[in-house]
């Protein structure tokens, strides 16, 4: 199973308060034990949603809207990909995971879909495309 590990955003990071040396270095470290465990498969920070935008949908219509935007709490500041066995095995990876926020923050987990949970939904076809287009991806991160 794959999961989507999103660390909240506060009003440091939203403020672009940027982590210490020592923060770093402990990230890093827990980082370096999601590798060599073989879970981490990506993670990233974000910038602050002020250099965001959102696209709003509604019917045929496009709507952009400029960051920042006002819910703190409901922003992602960064996530990892992690290949764990469960969603218990994630969470107890989230338990060892030091504070990423100098403050009281929140880390949520979201499991990935794969193919097999949409079903008849996705036609041979449509899931030849969905593996083609993951191997090309997948080849360009890869360098090739």
């Amino acid at each position: 199973m794959r999961f989507m590990v999103m660390v909240k955003a506060t009003r440091d990071s939203e403020a672009g308060v940027m982590p210490t040396p020592e923060e770093f270095a402990a990230m890093g470290a827990f980082n370096e034990e999601l590798v060599k465990a073989g879970v981490m498969e990506a993670g990233e920070g974000l910038h602050p949603s002020s250099r965001g935008a959102r696209v709003a949908f509604s019917g045929q219509e496009r709507r952009v809207i400029q960051g920042p935007f006002a819910q703190t709490n409901e922003l992602v500041a960064g996530f990892w990909i992690w290949k764990c066995a469960s969603l218990q095995e994630a969470i107890d990876w989230v338990k060892k995971c030091p504070n990423p926020m100098r403050t009281d923050s929140e880390i949520e987990i979201r499991q990935i879909y794969s193919a097999e949970d949409f079903g008849e939904a996705l036609t041979p076809e449509l899931r030849e495309q969905e593996e083609r287009l993951r191997r090309e991806v997948q080849g360009r991160a890869g360098g090739g």
